[in-house]
């Protein structure tokens, strides 16, 4: 099936632990590495999802209202 432009879909299972692995093509896609922490948001009605980090760091800026610190920092 194609998707529209810049639209993806992949399915993947799900393990034992609850655990299931981002695929290789949305890790590249989204700048994910080994070590990353990402956020998961869920909404009862509509679902899971994870936000790409760019949207994450723009989004926690304004809840705080400021600069987020560099990654490391604290």
């Amino acid at each position: 099936m194609e998707y529209p432009k810049g639209k993806h879909a992949w399915t993947v299972k799900i393990g034992e632990k609850g655990q299931f692995v981002i695929p290789k093509e949305a890790r590249d896609l989204f700048g994910i590495h080994p070590g990353d922490t990402i956020i998961v948001l869920a909404d009862e009605e509509k679902g899971i999802a994870i936000p790409p980090k760019s949207t994450l760091e723009g989004l926690l800026g304004t809840i705080f209202g400021g600069e987020m610190p560099e990654s490391g920092e604290e």
